[in-house]
C-alpha cells in the first residue's frame, strides 16, 4: 500500500529547505541511500555536490549534499549518541565519560532543520558503555556502575527535552529511525563475528530477534513530549535481512592474506547500498507525506 518513493516529487517538496540526519554510521547509511536515489533523478550530475568538496564519507563529522536546481541540501551529522562524549577529572586521573544530561555539540547544525530524522543504538552496545562502569556521567557525578538501558533512557529523556524547547514543531518534522538489528554468527564485531556466508533473507519468523528493549524505552518517551515525532519502527523488517550485510566484500582484496583479515573483521552491522535502507527511505516519503505536513500536504 506504500507509495513508491518518486524522486522528483521528492525534491520538490524540498525545495529551499534542509533535511539532516542526526546520529550515528546507521544513519549516515542511510543518508547515502537517500542521496543516491535523489540524485540519480538528476540529469546534470554536477548540480549535485558536496559542499566542502569531500568525497570520503566515512569519517566522522557533518557532510551536505547541496540539490543546486531544488536550492537545497541533504546532511548528515555525526552524533552516535545524540549526547555528549565528555571526560572528568579528579585528583589522580582524567578519564572518558558520557554526559547523559548534555546534548552532543552538533545542535546547531540542524535545529534550524525542515526534516531531522534522529538515531542513536549502535554505540551503546560498544564495551564502555555496555559495561557502564565510571563511564555515565550527569552534572559533577560520574556513576561507578549504571545500567546500560538506564543510560538510555536518561539521554533519550535529555533529547525529549532539548527536541521540546528548541525545536518548531510547526516548521519542522522529527523523525527518529529505529534500532537497526546486527547479524553476527560466532563473535561480535569486533571478535570474529561472521554474515559472509548468509544468501537469502529469514524466512521462518521463529527467528527473527525480540523487539528492542531501547525502543520500547524510546516509545515511553516519545508518548511524553509535546513536539509530534514519526517514529520509524524498521526493527523487525530489518532483521529478515541478514543477506543484506557488506560482510567482507567492503574493498578489493588483493592476495589471499587480505581476504583471510577480512574473513575476520566482517561488517554485519551496516548494509549495502543499493539495499535495506532505500526501504527505510521508501518509509520516511510514505510517513512524510501521510502526516501531510507544510510543503508534504498532498
Amino acid at each position: 500500500m506504500l507509495s513508491s518513493l518518486n524522486a522528483t516529487d521528492f525534491l520538490e517538496r524540498l525545495r529551499g529547505k534542509k533535511l539532516v540526519f542526526v546520529g550515528d554510521s546507521l544513519n549516515r547509511n542511510m543518508w547515502e541511500s537517500l542521496v543516491c536515489i535523489l540524485r540519480h533523478s538528476i540529469r546534470d550530475k554536477k548540480r549535485v555536490y558536496e559542499i566542502s568538496g569531500r568525497r570520503d564519507f566515512k569519517k566522522k563529522g557533518f557532510y551536505a549534499f547541496r540539490f543546486e536546481d531544488y536550492n537545497c541540501s541533504v546532511d548528515f551529522v555525526s552524533a552516535p549518541f545524540l549526547v555528549r562524549e565528555s571526560y572528568f577529572k579528579d585528583r589522580n586521573r582524567s578519564f572518558d565519560t558520557l554526559r547523559l544530561d548534555l546534548m552532543d555539540r552538533t545542535t546547531s547544525m540542524y535545529h534550524d532543520a525542515d526534516v531531522v530524522i534522529f538515531n542513536t543504538g549502535h554505540w551503546w552496545t560498544h564495551e564502555k558503555t555496555s559495561r557502564g562502569e565510571d563511564y555515565y556521567q550527569e552534572g559533577d557525578h560520574v556513576y561507578p556502575r549504571l545500567k546500560v538501558l538506564e543510560a538510555y533512557k536518561r539521554a533519550l529523556a535529555t533529547w525529549a527535552r532539548w527536541v521540546d524547547k528548541n525545536i518548531d514543531g510547526n516548521r519542522t518534522q522529527v523523525i527518529f529511525r529505529g534500532y537497526s538489528v546486527t547479524h553476527f554468527r560466532g563473535g561480535m564485531w569486533n571478535s570474529g563475528g561472521q554474515c559472509h556466508k548468509e544468501t537469502e533473507p529469514i524466512f521462518n519468523t521463529t527467528h527473527l530477534a525480540k523487539y528492542p528493549s531501547k525502543m520500547r524505552a524510546l516509545e515511553l518517551v516519545l508518548q511524553e513530549m509535546k513536539t509530534p515525532v514519526l517514529y520509524l519502527n524498521i526493527s523487525r523488517l530489518t532483521d529478515f535481512r541478514k543477506d543484506g550485510h557488506p560482510s567482507v566484500y567492503r574493498k578489493e582484496y588483493k592476495t589471499a592474506a587480505e581476504r583471510n583479515t577480512a574473513e575476520h573483521s566482517q561488517d554485519c552491522s551496516h548494509w549495502c547500498l543499493p539495499g535495506v535502507p532505500d526501504t527505510w527511505n521508501e518509509l520516511v516519503y510514505a510517513s512524510l507525506l501521510k502526516a501531510g505536513r507544510g510543503s508534504w500536504s498532498s
